[in-house]
């Protein structure tokens, strides 16, 4: 049997040289190897392309490595998080690139399965797609994207046994499992080392086929950034909890639904065990359950796309990123319930940029928007400055078009019956007028 070596982290930074591409695991903090990214930070190795969902958080992680200048591109999906990020995108020190976070995961799946490139429906048609060649494949229009691979991968698992296999812990897959793949030197961080044959066949999720070197490093709570720990403290108003309330109303029993952040958030803390609903969360978990009642954080329970420790449900089933959006895309999600910027006559969605601020947060919107089998919008029914949120045309960057069934404001639902923007119904306390008043697009009345 195969006998991986074991380093120090030390000795694994040094592998990394100068221009290398580095792809590294987690989501956020979790599953993130943080000891090997802050033994990187520690070496003189410049001119980085980092590959990630994120660039880990200020001054932990990759974090570490964009505050001393090491990083000359980053590549990913959700860079918002990390405001040095945002700083080194905008002032142009750091080349960026942004992809939504399902074909993150899958041209990283691609390049380590050897596969040249793809076509898929998320993004076409937004400026994420400008530059690249699409295809119409079965009348809808796709989007090519290259396989990535790089020169080494830091990837986090919780056991690896000599043999270097690995096994991973609840949601700390993500990026990972892919990632274990598609780099031509993989060096995997685990919490604990065995001896080979101590890991059931069946738990091994990564074989050691795919892994060079080991390294054992302890996780500790300052490891987990903003994971953690919880706060069950929340205090909620009225008209966004009606609005959570009228959302759960469309669900069915059984449904398989994925809720983004915000105002859709507050459906979950209103599923009971009875409604027989099943949370998909993208990072890698069905059967998403509510936050943990005693503080507890990533170190004892899995965590949801919000970063935000959860509980997991008798038959909860944790997989990897690149699965998860195998299942948004291939049209396993019943429902996805999102929050919104714009929504116009024609079904269009704009929820991911804003002109004027950096475009460095898209995540999983576009791949939800299009592949959820309903897509429920959930977001108040004008800006701060009085403008309207429904409007005759999204004049914000589109996550997609043509694709909103339903959208719940703190004023009315609308939906679309035959391609038309239709007022369906008010909301508590909200009159017609109002609602005439307050909406710039024209829409048909089918108030019952």
């Amino acid at each position: 049997m195969k006998e991986v070596p074991i380093i120090d982290v030390a000795t694994a930074a040094q592998m990394v040289k100068d221009g290398d591409t580095i792809l590294q695991g987690g989501f956020g903090m979790t599953g993130n190897p943080v000891h090997l990214m802050h033994a990187l930070a520690e070496t003189g190795t410049k001119n980085l392309t980092f590959i990630g969902n994120n660039v880990g958080e200020v001054g932990i992680g990759g974090g570490r490595l964009l505050r001393n200048g090491q990083i000359k591109k980053m590549i990913g999906s959700f860079f918002t998080s990390n405001p040095d990020a945002v700083k080194a995108a905008q002032s142009g020190v750091v080349a960026y690139e942004l992809l939504p976070q399902g074909t993150l995961a899958e041209a990283i799946r691609a390049g380590g399965a050897g596969i040249g490139g793809f076509y898929t429906p998320t993004s076409a048609g937004t400026l994420i797609a400008q530059g690249r060649e699409t295809k119409i494949i079965d009348g809808a229009e796709q989007v090519f994207i290259k396989g990535i691979r790089g020169n080494v991968a830091f990837i986090r698992a919780w056991r690896a046994d000599t043999a270097g296999n690995l096994q991973y812990r609840m949601t700390e897959q993500n990026f990972n499992k892919a990632m274990a793949t598609a780099a031509d030197l993989v060096i995997a961080e685990v919490e604990e080392i065995v001896p080979v044959g101590e890991i059931a066949p069946e738990h091994v999720h990564t074989p050691g086929c795919f892994v060079n070197y080991l390294v054992q490093a302890t996780l500790t709570l300052e490891d987990l950034g903003s994971s953690a720990s919880v706060s069950s403290s929340k205090k909620v108003d009225e008209s966004r909890m009606n609005m959570a309330k009228r959302a759960l109303a469309e669900l069915k029993k059984g449904d398989v639904v994925n809720l983004g952040i915000g105002i859709p958030t507050l459906v979950a803390d209103l599923i009971t065990e009875e409604h027989g609903i099943i949370l998909h969360t993208e990072n890698g978990m069905l059967g998403v359950g509510p936050v943990p009642t005693d503080g507890g954080g990533a170190m004892n329970y899995p965590v949801n796309a919000g970063k935000i420790p959860v509980t997991a449900l008798k038959g909860s089933s944790y997989f990897d990123s690149a699965d998860s959006f195998a299942m948004i895309r291939g049209r396993h999600i019943d429902a996805a319930i999102m929050g919104g910027l714009e929504v116009d006559e024609a079904a269009n969605l704009a929820n991911w940029a804003v002109p004027g601020k950096p475009l460095l947060g898209v995540g999983g919107a576009m791949d939800l928007a299009k592949g959820a089998k309903r897509l429920i919008i959930t977001m108040t029914h004008t800006n701060p400055d009085g403008s309207s949120k429904i409007v005759p045309a999204c004049t914000l960057p589109l996550t997609a078009s043509g694709v909103v069934d339903l959208v719940i404001t703190d004023l009315a639902v609308f939906a679309f019956p035959e391609n038309k923007l239709t007022l369906i119904e008010l909301m508590p306390g909200a009159t017609l007028e109002e609602v005439k008043a307050r909406t710039s697009a024209s829409f048909v009345e089918q108030i019952a």
